[in-house]
């Protein structure tokens, strides 16, 4: 379809149609190669640039950057700077954001400020946002952005510490038994737990949280339009609180996140709105940037419809999982197996030594000697690709791991275990019988493995082959049990082998 329908653009037949069908065509990357090698140096695409028709310049242009023709900046530009057109202008710039742009780096600097300068009629105001917005994206390509540097450690502040509903209370823990100075009483939060701090660094070491984040607008109910939404916040004291807990110059890069029940093309809408209002209201002083940001914007939609506001900086500098250099699909969260860890800590030894039968990059591993050092430290895993991100990860954190590629079920050592702690693997596509199959030779397995009186720390949502397991050994026995996510029904099972 690609030859016949660059054949009829050639010919000048329906032009607009068929660029558009070139565009859904190329999509496909051998369909995109097709074209790059029939269009030669593209100069039956950028004679469309010359076109009476606006959509058929807008059309030829966006396939013009989707095929990355690096010969096409200057063509695209000039069309640029003559098109008169609004609602085409920004479809230059978005080509144009996909090439090479470096030598034109001044040019577009000017523009933006030109541009940005300009109070647009009502009418005008949709396009002129569009264009400033490609306008922002090109130079961030080109320049990157310049981090501001976290600065408000000892500032007061309230803070969350989110984690999921049914763990609220490990981070409860960590912050009345470790040594934290906390200006009030923490709280639980239906995200998670929220604090007074009068000194942010110590409270970076905790471990158990997903995220920090700060809470805008008094967490009152902000409702309305986008626009009245970023109103409220742009009222609000975030670019005092920015500006005092940042050393550096120019403008925020930020991004909006959305928790709703909105379909996907609403959000976009939404969010398109809600950082043009944003920009405005601040002059600029913060500039949406989805891919190149220092602070996130955090909506959480209520069930009335309206939004609690949050902030996420990633400019806090927060290392505490910094040895994670490599991750998976299916890789646990290391703040997920550090809750794991506290949870299970009460059977912990330290010296002891312990396997992770299927251990991914070894985050379990790695968090458990955190939690309480091992002696020796084992990790299996069948897929090489986990096991060479497992040794970088051991590397990182400065341990000694062994990592090794092979089948659990085939594993041999010359000495028995204290623990066998992991991650149990999803059920994927195995059919029920295949997974009570796995789990039931799981366990005979774990026998060659493990010292008596030994323990498994299991992480699962198949809490019922877990329990049948149980049931059906008398050498095993359940010594905790806990509900991790109820939504998922993940639990953690401590299991003791031929304990007396």
């Amino acid at each position: 379809m690609v030859e016949e329908y660059y054949g009829e653009l050639k010919k000048g037949k329906e032009l607009k149609e068929n660029l558009s069908r070139l565009r859904q065509e190329i999509k496909d990357p051998m369909k995109k190669e097709q074209l790059l090698r029939l269009s030669g140096k593209g100069e039956v695409l950028l004679e469309c640039l010359q076109e009476d028709s606006p959509k058929v310049r807008k059309n030829a242009a966006l396939l013009l950057g989707d095929l990355e023709l690096q010969q096409a900046v200057e063509p695209l530009i000039e069309a640029y700077k003559r098109e008169n057109t609004l609602f085409v202008k920004s479809s230059y710039l978005t080509a144009l954001g996909k090439l090479n742009l470096e030598e034109q780096c001044r040019y577009f600097e000017t523009r933006m400020v030109e541009l940005a300068a300009k109070v647009p009629v009502e009418e005008e105001k949709k396009h002129w946002e569009a264009e400033l917005r490609e306008l922002e994206k090109i130079l961030v390509g080109i320049r990157g952005i310049t981090k501001h540097q976290w600065s408000g450690f000892s500032r007061e502040r309230e803070v969350l510490f989110t984690t999921n509903r049914e763990q609220r209370g490990v981070i409860l823990e960590e912050l009345e038994t470790g040594s934290f100075t906390v200006k009030k009483k923490a709280t639980l939060h239906p995200l998670g737990v929220k604090v007074m701090v009068e000194d942010l660094r110590p409270l970076l070491r905790l471990r158990t949280y997903r995220e920090l984040l700060i809470p805008l607008c008094s967490e009152r109910e902000i409702g309305g339009t986008p626009t009245e939404v970023a109103e409220e916040i742009g009222n609000s004291d975030l670019m005092s609180l920015l500006r005092e807990c940042h050393k550096g110059e120019g403008p925020f890069y930020f991004r909006l996140e959305q928790k709703s029940r909105l379909d996907l093309e609403k959000k976009s809408i939404f969010a398109r709105k809600f950082a043009s209002e944003l920009e405005r209201k601040t002059g600029r002083a913060l500039i949406n940037s989805p891919g190149n940001y220092e602070v996130e914007i955090r909506l959480m939609e209520l069930k009335n419809g309206n939004y609690t506001a949050f902030l996420r900086c990633t400019t806090i500098p927060i290392k505490r999982f910094s040895y994670r250099k490599h991750a998976i699909a299916t890789s646990i969260h290391p703040a997920t197996a550090a809750t794991l860890m506290h949870l299970a800590k009460p059977y912990l030894v330290e010296g002891a030594k312990i396997l992770d039968p299927f251990c991914g990059v070894g985050t379990m591993l790695i968090e458990r000697d955190i939690c309480v050092p091992a002696r020796e430290k084992y990790g299996i895993d069948i897929f090489g690709e986990a096991i060479e991100g497992a040794r970088e990860n051991g590397v990182a954190v400065g341990e000694k791991i062994n990592f090794i590629n092979r089948n659990y079920f085939q594993f041999q050592h010359g000495y028995l275990f204290d623990e066998i702690i992991t991650n149990m693997p999803v059920r994927g596509r195995k059919t029920k019988e295949e997974l009570d199959d796995f789990y039931t030779h799981f366990f005979e397995k774990t026998k060659e493995i493990l010292i008596p009186g030994g323990i498994m720390i299991l992480y699962t949502n198949e809490e019922g082959f877990i329990k049948k397991q149980i049931r059906l050994h008398a050498e095993y026995r359940l010594l905790q049990e806990n509900c991790i996510r109820k939504k998922e029904q993940a639990y953690l099972f401590v299991i003791g082998y031929k304990i007396r």
